[in-house]
């Protein structure tokens, strides 16, 4: 497994909209995750510039990139749309994040 950092971002005013909806998140989309190679992910908000941070933990073999062209990864996609940064095509804007520290 291989930790992956990266940051995204909200819109102003939607904290409150992204938390439910990820709350609220799809059990397939959980379990598609999980098979994907996906554990541990967790997303953070820096509520005075609206970045998320976040940190997913990944097989080296994970499967992000066939999952991301699925129906199930593009309806999340546009469903999330709404109240975040995305390209043309609904995808988060994602700025991979360079590791400087790692305690263990």
């Amino acid at each position: 497994m291989k930790k992956f950092a990266f940051k995204m971002q909200i819109n102003p005013g939607q904290r409150d909209e992204y938390k439910q909806r990820h709350d609220e998140i799809w059990p397939k989309l959980l379990e598609a995750l999980s098979e994907a190679g996906v554990s541990d992910y967790s997303i953070h908000l820096d509520p005075d510039t609206n970045i998320l941070f976040a940190t997913m933990w990944r097989r080296e073999d994970h499967g992000l990139d066939v999952l991301s062209q699925t129906d199930l990864m593009q309806k999340w996609w546009a469903y999330m749309a709404d109240i975040m940064l995305t390209h043309d095509s609904n995808e988060p804007i994602v700025t991979p994040l360079e590791t400087l520290f790692h305690m263990r």
